[in-house]
């Protein structure tokens, strides 16, 4: 079945940096565009980032252009997040994303906290 296992959050202090792991299986990986979201407590869920399948061209939320970025690795069936100069306003369930046509698959997010 399909499973999206999320890995790599934690507890860092602001300005420290983290990198997300989610693992895709179930699916074929390379034909989807793979995006990270985040939700914070009392907030909506909202989009961060986003990779295509092919050209693998990259997207940001303004919060984060220029502090965090996306990969995936295709082969390992893999999608990355660097998450660099980290902020208390980041803090936040983290969730890997696997979205093409109508299909549309959730892991089960792991937590951030940016916090001294």
């Amino acid at each position: 079945q399909v499973q999206l296992v999320e890995s790599g959050g934690g507890l860092v202090q602001p300005g420290g940096s983290l990198t997300l792991s989610c693992v895709a299986s179930g699916f074929t990986f390379s034909a989807y565009m793979m995006k990270w979201y985040r939700q914070a407590p009392g907030k909506e869920r909202e989009w961060v980032a986003s990779i295509t399948s092919l050209r693998g061209t990259t997207n940001y939320a303004d919060s984060v252009k220029g502090r965090f970025t996306i990969s995936r690795d295709n082969a390992e069936n893999a999608v990355y997040l660097q998450m660099n100069s980290l902020k208390p306003e980041d803090t936040a369930v983290y969730y890997c994303n696997a979205a093409l046509l109508r299909s549309n698959y959730w892991g089960q997010g792991t937590q951030v906290t940016v916090s001294s």
